[in-house]
């Protein structure tokens, strides 16, 4: 029987993220509730080539997991995570980007287009 993360914070989110998607009409919160309900081993970890390679100057990327370091972030990209390495954080903030959390970016309520999911 699958009891979902122990880690308290991350069962917090992953409930406001069902609740948003419920309240906001919006199938977004919910995907990404459903990514991080999955266990350690099977949730998304991508490296900053993968989110170089698949996004645009400027766009909103969510990851619902974490993001490593490895590889170059050529361009100014704002990425939401669950986690991220110091390494990451750092090549995001030089190459003229953002970092936050998706508890930060759920109290901001983006527009859908603007969002790209990568995992």
């Amino acid at each position: 029987m699958r009891t979902g993360p122990t880690n308290e914070e991350l069962s917090r989110l992953i409930s406001e993220l069902r609740k948003a998607s419920a309240v906001q009409k919006v199938g977004l919160w919910k995907r990404i509730a459903f990514d991080l309900e999955k266990p350690t081993r099977n949730r998304r970890v991508v490296n900053l080539t993968r989110i170089d390679k698949n996004s645009n100057k400027n766009e909103l990327v969510v990851v619902p997991g974490k993001v490593l370091g490895a590889g170059e972030i050529t361009k100014g990209v704002i990425v939401a995570a669950w986690q991220f390495s110091g390494q990451a954080k750092e090549k995001i903030i030089k190459a003229k980007g953002d970092c936050m959390s998706i508890e930060e970016l759920l109290a901001k309520k983006p527009k859908l287009s603007e969002v790209r999911i990568i995992g």
